[in-house]
């Protein structure tokens, strides 16, 4: 099936394995994936670059990075000078950045209106997320609403819908998924403060589930660590 004959949707991709997942996972399904990142003043800047490799390298139609600057408002150990720490602690941690994912959302919102768009994909996950209040299912409902009440496409089109694919998926489960789908994770970037070569630091929340999610699955990790 030709990008022409299949239904368009929107897939936020940052540059790390659930991204690669969730975009996989859409094209597997019938769409046409328009990519999309945000560089929203993230300190690993180096996940930009994996995620217009990955859109390329996966199928997607189009690659689009749409400049935000949330470091301007700070709040967060990604956008402002605050340690990320080695291991997560009680409640939310200092690695959640303030309406990150609402923001995204909104940005990926406005180019499926667009592209005449039904469909956004997003890779938020509520088993392995690290407390993060953005990714819970209630989030995603009800944005999608908000969606459907604030948009042209919600009253006079098809209406919209937000996919979550990996919402119910451990890490093993995604690092299973993408080994299914033929994805090489030695390409994408999750951690937190990874250098200007993508490689991780090893020590942050992110790297731990990521590296535990591939001894879980059975899967050699193919992170390049610095």
């Amino acid at each position: 099936m030709n990008s022409a004959s299949r239904k368009p949707a929107v897939v936020l991709v940052s540059g790390g394995m659930d991204s690669a997942v969730t975009l996989a996972l859409a094209r597997e399904g019938g769409f046409a994936c328009h990519a999309l990142s945000v560089a929203y003043g993230q300190r690993h800047s180096s996940e930009l670059a994996a995620a217009a490799a990955l859109a390329r390298t996966l199928g997607a139609v189009e690659h689009k990075t749409v400049s935000v600057d949330l470091r301007s408002i700070g709040g967060s150990a990604l956008t402002a000078d605050i340690d990320v720490p080695e291991q997560g602690g009680a409640g939310i941690p200092v690695t959640y950045v303030p309406a990150r994912n609402t923001i995204m959302l909104s940005i990926a919102l406005g180019w499926a209106e667009v592209l005449g768009a039904s469909d956004i994909f997003c890779g938020v996950n509520a088993v392995d997320y690290s407390g993060y209040p953005d990714c819970r299912p209630a989030f995603i409902e009800a944005f999608e609403r908000l969606a459907n009440l604030a948009t042209k496409s919600g009253v006079e089109g098809a209406g919209i819908r937000v996919h979550a694919p990996l919402m119910a998926m451990s890490k093993a489960d995604i690092a299973r998924a993408g080994a299914r789908l033929g994805i090489d994770f030695s390409a994408t970037v999750s951690c937190y403060q990874a250098d200007a070569e993508g490689r991780a630091c090893g020590h942050c929340d992110a790297c731990r589930l990521r590296a535990e999610g591939f001894a879980a699955a059975g899967i050699d990790d193919p992170t390049r660590y610095r």
